[in-house]
């Protein structure tokens, strides 16, 4: 079958630096092709310069046997091609139908034809296998999942060719993930070409045909994705082999550091109890929604608790987020765009933010030694960037999560709090973010390590914890588990 896309030899620079050097993509009617590469590989560059939100320095694009090249993203809609990206882009007080419809009403004397727009969002949601959801109803109010589909909702309603799915899984509850791929099925069924980025190995044997690895901004490799090993891609995206996906470091669990008492938040969670020991990886476990991301919050005093109290190496928590940073606390929230990174500032104030003791003396700031320090972190983390000065927002998300994970290493404390620390991160960076948390707890950190990928809370962890409801279900050593079922006891023991 011809290919309904093809993006052939791009390449871009950003004045010294070359994002895309020869890049060649096609994407066929009715397939999924997934697109993999570790972080600054030149995804998202490539995904941008499709979308119209860049524009390449050479090379040629064709859409249904057509040149293409758009002049801004709204002309890439109206060609056919749109995203779905990892940060849903929906304005969350509009409802269902407004969200589906924005910038493409309809309309007669500057009246909106409500009539009309609701019965085109009925059409695709009915496509979709989605007709329960009531397009008068402000999507703040739907579960992530839901909102997700407004978004594929909206490329169907612009009549889109080719849909990009950019990390789609990222915030899914396992259930919703089966959803999304059902609905990218029925895509491919109408005849809709879809790109798929995921860092997932198996997310991608499951819903792709197709496969093209990109590495330092080239393709380095095509094919059918059943011809090949998930060792084979991992080997092609970071070019070397990568023996351990799961490295482990010895470590000993030793004294308690944190005493977790009945626990209640405003909603969330209810009546949590659990310690936490000097030298322990404990992994919590639940579906979106669980709690899990509110217990933590209340463990670094974001939120406020109802009942109970918070015991940290032996003394009562204080009251605020600053004064546990000095008791020894340190979060990675799973939102970095919202609360885990100051998104305006640089890379070396993001880092140490949080602890800035090292770098005053007769209150100023040494600025190169910090600048030195962050140097060695982003090294060490292979952080992509023009200079510890360049701003956060600017980097890909994997970049910032590296930089926010870094931040908490630097900070040195005693308990890590770990909120989705993988999320959106390549194969070959999740494996040594592995080692960093194997080395925290080796040196007598206590990690508490929030994930819904529960393979890496098994091959990880010491214990695993289940939440379902706001509840601490059950805790057990990690080789007690499997994934079903830690499945089982999140879903309330029922598959």
């Amino acid at each position: 079958m011809p290919a309904l896309l093809q993006m052939h030899d791009i390449r871009k620079s950003f004045g010294a630096t070359t994002a895309l050097d020869g890049v060649s993509v096609e994407v066929t009617r009715g397939e999924v092709t997934a697109l993999i590469g570790e972080n600054g590989a030149g995804k998202s560059t490539l995904m941008k310069i499709l979308s119209g939100a860049e524009r390449q320095d050479a090379g040629h694009m064709q859409l249904d046997g057509r040149p293409y090249q758009p002049a801004g993203p709204h002309a890439a809609l109206r060609a056919g091609v749109a995203m779905i990206y990892q940060e849903l882009n929906l304005a969350p007080d509009l409802s269902v139908e407004d969200n589906v419809m924005l910038g493409q009403e309809r309309g007669k004397h500057g009246l909106l034809r409500r009539k009309d727009q609701r019965r085109i969002v009925q059409d695709v949601l009915q496509r979709l296998g989605h007709a329960e959801l009531d397009p008068r109803q402000p999507v703040s109010r739907l579960s992530i999942g839901a909102q997700q589909i407004v978004e594929i909702a909206r490329a169907l309603a612009l009549q889109a060719r080719v849909i990009v799915f950019d990390e789609p899984t990222s915030s899914l509850a396992r259930q919703d993930v089966a959803r999304l791929f059902a609905v990218i099925r029925s895509l491919c069924d109408d005849g809709i070409g879809v790109v798929y980025i995921s860092h997932f190995l198996e997310e991608l044997r499951e819903v792709a045909a197709r496969f093209t690895v990109l590495r330092d901004g080239r393709s380095v490799g095509h094919g059918q994705i059943q011809d090949v090993s998930e060792r084979e891609l991992v080997r092609l995206m970071v070019d070397r082999d990568v023996d351990e996906l799961f490295p482990s470091v010895p470590h000993q669990p030793g004294k308690v550091i944190l005493q977790i008492n009945g626990v209640t938040g405003r909603r969330s969670p209810r009546d949590v109890s659990l310690a936490v020991r000097c030298g322990e990886i404990l992994g919590i476990a639940g579906l979106v929604g669980a709690g899990r991301t509110e217990l933590l919050r209340c463990l670094f005093g974001l939120d406020d608790v109802k009942a109970g109290t918070v015991i940290i190496d032996g003394r009562q928590a204080p009251a605020t987020p600053a004064s546990r940073i000095r008791a020894g606390l340190g979060l990675v929230s799973e939102d970095r765009k919202g609360e885990g990174l100051a998104q305006s500032r640089s890379i070396t104030d993001n880092m140490t933010y949080s602890r800035l003791a090292p770098y005053t003396k007769s209150g100023f700031l040494r600025l190169r030694q910090r600048r030195k320090q962050v140097s060695q972190w982003m090294e060490r983390l292979k952080v992509r960037a023009r200079s510890t000065e360049q701003p956060v927002v600017e980097l890909s998300g994997g970049n910032q999560q590296k930089v926010a994970f870094a931040r908490v290493l630097h900070q040195d404390a005693d308990v890590l709090l770990l909120d989705e620390p993988t999320r959106g991160i390549d194969v070959g960076t999740k494996a040594e973010i592995y080692r960093l948390i194997g080395e925290a707890a080796a040196a007598g950190k206590a990690v508490i390590f929030v994930s819904s990928y529960f393979a890496e809370l098994l091959a990880v962890c010491d214990r695993v914890a289940v939440m379902s409801r706001g509840r601490l279900q059950e805790v057990r050593p990690a080789e007690e588990w499997d994934e079903e079922s830690l499945l089982a006891s999140a879903m309330g023991g029922e598959l």
